[in-house]
């Protein structure tokens, strides 16, 4: 039974569409409709046009009394959104000098929280991670990336990714699993535990459909390129895609991410001329995580020289209960914005279509015919004003597939 409606007007449309996956936009290239309307039908976008000229083939009118700007669904390409406990103390002890490997190292950080979600019952960690899906679908996030890698065993690595998938949310999940994470403690050489995942974790999650993309943190202290590759090369011949947490303290990982013909390389705080020429000259997205380098306080992702080489650049929240607590999209897509001089249009682009272009997906992050009827609306009669805000301006209202959401519940 088909569901046709006619959803509008909305002051300004910014619909995303016709501008380039890789490179710089400027803020000239927008496409920006006046007085425009989405028809949708069945969740998809039917057509987009102006309101005046499309109301009379509507008999279903779901009218919006405000002078709004409305915007694609955000994508969030890079979350850790599953997890047990707070990681308070280590943020304290960063904020005191601390830095990140350091306290790793002394066994807090990713392993305080790998100790934490492993003791937590399934049930708890259900309905917690249902409740931070429930905020950011409310911030306008309305496809996310998932990741395992706070359980680095089979029980807890299966466990997190049936969370993810039992989850009764609205929003689209992507899972993948983060099983290389770190090295458990269990194991004391990095390449066995890498083919402990190989040969019992991995085959368990493609016979279960639990998720299809794979991740790997390249760091020194977690694992290094040269113990990776391999482990990486074989999850990519069963038949996962890959993903890379890359160069955020040492460069190296990005390099390691183009030649697998990786979708995304997550972080990039520390990467060099040689890894964004790497990036620039591939199809692998370059996905900043603003949020992380807040937590951290640390530099950004060198984003304006990514995109200015012809880089692909998305941006993403890295949510997580250590290096990035905040959790808000539009928040850091501001900061990273005005300190890395980047355009409206670029911000926009790296959390909507070239966010979903991370995850492989071609079927969102742009307001025309065909896609996923995913949308916002801002109580704004100015594009412009969203950013400028800061990530104070939050959506008015959320639409997911065609259906608007009940924000209250």
């Amino acid at each position: 039974m088909s569901n046709k409606r006619l959803i509008g007007p909305f002051k300004q449309l910014i619909t995303m569409r016709g501008l380039s996956v890789k490179g710089a936009i400027s803020d000239d290239k927008l496409h920006v409709l006046e007085n425009a309307a989405i028809g949708v039908e069945n969740g998809l976008i039917l057509e987009v046009g102006l309101f005046d000229e499309m109301a009379h083939n509507y008999d279903e009118i779901d009218e919006i009394n405000e002078g709004v700007v409305g915007l694609p669904g955000f994508v969030d390409c890079h979350t850790h959104m599953v997890w047990g406990g707070s990681r308070a103390r280590d943020y304290s002890l960063r904020m005191r000098g601390e830095t990140y490997e350091k306290i790793l190292e002394e066994g807090g950080g990713i392993f305080d929280t790998v100790e934490k979600t492993r003791a937590e019952e399934k049930e708890i960690l259900v309905r917690n991670f249902q409740e931070h899906v429930f905020r950011h679908l409310g911030f306008g996030v309305t496809t996310i990336e998932v990741k395992s890698g706070y359980g680095l065993s089979k029980e807890s690595e299966l466990k997190m990714l049936e969370v993810i998938q039992e989850a009764d949310v609205k929003a689209d999940l992507i899972a993948t699993c983060l099983a290389a994470h770190v090295c458990p403690k269990e194991f004391s050489d990095k390449s066995q535990y890498l083919n402990y995942v190989l040969e019992e974790i991995l085959p368990e999650i493609k016979k279960r459909d639990l998720a299809t993309r794979v991740d790997a943190f390249i760091e020194p202290s977690a694992f290094p390129a040269a113990v990776a590759r391999g482990y990486l090369e074989k999850a990519k011949a069963l038949g996962f895609e890959l993903t890379l947490h890359a160069d955020q303290f040492k460069p190296g990982g990005s390099e390691l991410a183009v030649e697998l013909g990786a979708q995304s390389a997550d972080h990039l705080e520390a990467t060099d001329k040689n890894g964004i020429t790497h990036l620039a000259k591939s199809n692998t997205v370059a996905v900043a995580l603003p949020g992380a380098s807040v937590g951290l306080g640390m530099q950004f992702t060198p984003a304006r020289e990514l995109l200015d080489e012809g880089a692909s650049l998305a941006i993403a929240t890295d949510w997580n209960p250590g290096s990035a607590p905040m959790g808000d999209l539009i928040t850091q897509a501001a900061l990273i914005g005005i300190y890395e001089k980047l355009s409206t249009a670029e911000v926009f682009a790296g959390v909507t279509f070239r966010a979903a272009n991370a995850l492989g997906l071609s079927d969102r992050g742009a307001i025309e015919t065909g896609k996923v009827a995913d949308f916002l609306t801002f109580a704004t009669s100015d594009f412009r004003e969203i950013l400028y805000h800061q990530g104070m301006m939050k959506p008015t209202d959320v639409w997911k597939k065609g259906v608007r959401i009940d924000k209250s519940v």
